[in-house]
């Protein structure tokens, strides 16, 4: 639910500004919130036993958080949110389950028939979506809903190697690098960041919050059960995203999308009984 409103709200305020400047300054945000979360959990819990494998798997979270940011918002500035969101979970998705049984996971029957309901829901949310911005001539952003959902694939898969004795040191330290990974987009492509309008860097602040919210229980729920499952759960965001774009910017949401959202509302409950 929190990568899903932070999508949202960043998409949104993306296509009143530079996709790049909301991104950073988000960035910026959720990577204070996740360091002040480190420090609060550190304070009231044991000493964390870091490992020099830990900060390096956290580092890799970064690269992965920044770089699906960046393609996530510039594709819903420019193209269709119903076929952007949905296209960047499905590498969020696919991406951990692989990793997680090669390294040997054995998710239930369950779990895997939700898991197998989950990968078409994506699918036919952004079939659905492909189809809508044909008509309308609006670019679909296929290209970066799939470089997204690769970078967040990273993400997840690199959060789940972190142990609970690290503590939130390695997220915090993964969303300071993804704040130089954003910053040096920025650099690459001279996006303009200081003539943001107030109310715009105001919504990125929440939006940073927000993502700051969303990785920390996504790094929470990946300690408590299997990755592949945590991934699965937290990819169908785009559910939410899509729902707020039909509703707040009237995109339509036709019958193909509509059975692949109750398609994902089902593979939730799978996973979650399985």
């Amino acid at each position: 639910m929190a990568y899903g409103l932070s999508d949202f709200l960043g998409g949104l305020m993306s296509r009143r500004g530079s996709p790049w400047a909301i991104a950073l300054l988000a960035q910026i945000v959720s990577a204070a919130a996740v360091t002040v979360a480190a420090v609060t959990v550190a304070a009231v819990t044991v000493a964390a036993d870091l490992t020099t494998a830990d900060l390096a798997w956290g580092a890799a979270s970064g690269i992965g958080s920044g770089l699906g940011t960046a393609f996530l918002y510039r594709g819903l500035a420019s193209g269709q949110m119903n076929v952007v969101a949905p296209l960047s979970a499905v590498g969020a998705a696919l991406l951990p389950v692989v990793v997680g049984v090669i390294i040997g996971e054995r998710p239930s029957i369950w779990a895997w028939v939700g898991i197998s309901c989950a990968l078409p829901a994506i699918w036919l949310v952004s079939r659905g979506g492909e189809d809508i911005a044909a008509r309308s001539g609006r670019s679909a952003g296929i290209r970066d809903g799939l470089l997204a959902g690769a970078s967040f694939g990273l993400l997840f898969v690199a959060l789940g190697q972190v142990p609970e004795s690290a503590g939130l040191w390695p997220t915090a330290l993964g969303q300071v690098v993804a704040v130089v990974v954003i910053g040096l987009g920025v650099l690459l492509v001279k996006a303009p960041v200081r003539n943001t309008e107030r109310a715009v860097a105001m919504v990125a602040f929440g939006v940073g919050l927000c993502a700051a919210l969303a990785t920390v229980l996504y790094q929470l729920a990946a300690r408590s059960q299997l990755v592949s499952l945590a991934a699965v759960v937290t990819s169908l965001y785009p559910a939410l995203t899509v729902t707020l774009a039909a509703i707040v910017l009237h995109e339509r949401v036709n019958r193909v999308q509509a059975a692949g959202l109750g398609l994902a509302a089902a593979a939730v409950t799978l996973v979650a009984v399985g």
